[in-house]
């Protein structure tokens, strides 16, 4: 199918973009996952903003205490880069198994937390490492805790007439690690996830300090699974305190069956993928 008919913006400036903007629009950095929707006509905007042009949005950059990644960056560069891998190995493997070498190469890691999908690596990612989004728009600029962003499926905090500019990331400590593991639609790590989980721990003498833990693919939206932390945090990391702490992972969550999954399966996935995730992240730190 094609898409139907619609107005083509591609701005130079911020401030072009934010006068583009408007009730029946969608902003677009890599279309990767915009253009599929659009060809099977289930969104239809009527203008599309192309902000591929705006200067000095792709790079991801040290800002001293946390790592500043731009709205044009790739998701290759985020599964590439140093600095993210160094703080926030969660996020780095997520986009690592986002899509395909093509998709990688011109998805844009902020395009895809913006677009909300409740099946999304980075989502997961990015709760993980409680980043911090930066939505801007003609009235200036807000900050957005990740665990507050997903509002539901495809539905972020992000306003019609805002756009997401960039996100902080905060710097890890040595006593801290992370991680993300999935079961993709088409077996392995390919393809969205039937169910996902990122997991980050805070180790103090011997015992988890501090634990975040996220979901993909499993519910109504990415979202943290703090029952999970919650009955994590005191232990000693061991394989017993995870099993135990996995059983929580599907606490207070709508969990979807889909064409991927019965109830039963997906709830049986979050567990297996939530222990998996934080065993790697203790073994990351």
């Amino acid at each position: 199918m094609y898409p139907r008919s619609f107005d083509y913006v591609a701005p130079n400036t911020l401030a072009e973009a934010f006068n583009a903007l408007g009730d029946n629009c969608k902003v677009m950095a890599g279309g990767m996952s915009l253009i599929p929707l659009m060809k099977m006509r289930l969104f239809t905007p009527g203008v599309v903003v192309d902000i591929g042009n705006l200067p000095d949005m792709d790079q991801i950059t040290d800002e001293g205490d946390h790592i500043k990644v731009g709205a044009l960056v790739r998701h290759g560069t985020t599964a590439s880069d140093g600095l993210i891998a160094a703080n926030a190995q969660a996020l780095a493997t997520a986009a690592a198994l986002t899509g395909d070498v093509q998709v990688r190469n011109r998805g844009t890691t902020c395009g895809a937390l913006a677009h909300a999908d409740i099946a999304a690596d980075q989502p997961a990612g990015a709760l993980a490492a409680d980043a911090v989004m930066v939505v801007e728009s003609a009235g200036g600029s807000r900050e957005v805790a990740a665990s507050d962003f997903f509002v539901d499926s495809l539905t972020s905090a992000c306003g019609p007439q805002e756009i997401l500019t960039h996100i902080k990331i905060p710097k890890a400590g040595e006593d801290e690690g992370s991680a993300y593991d999935k079961l993709g639609r088409r077996g392995g790590h390919s393809d969205y996830a039937v169910a996902g989980a990122a997991a980050w721990v805070k180790k103090s003498n011997g015992s988890i300090e501090a634990a975040r833990v996220a979901l993909t693919g499993v519910g109504t939206k990415p979202q943290l699974a703090e029952s999970v932390a919650e009955a994590l945090v005191g232990t000693d990391g061991s394989d017993a305190a995870i099993e135990a702490a996995a059983q929580h992972a599907v606490d207070g969550v709508v969990v979807l069956e889909d064409l991927y999954g019965s109830e039963e399966y997906k709830t049986h996935l979050a567990k297996v993928y939530v222990g998996r995730a934080i065993k790697q992240a203790i073994a990351n730190v």
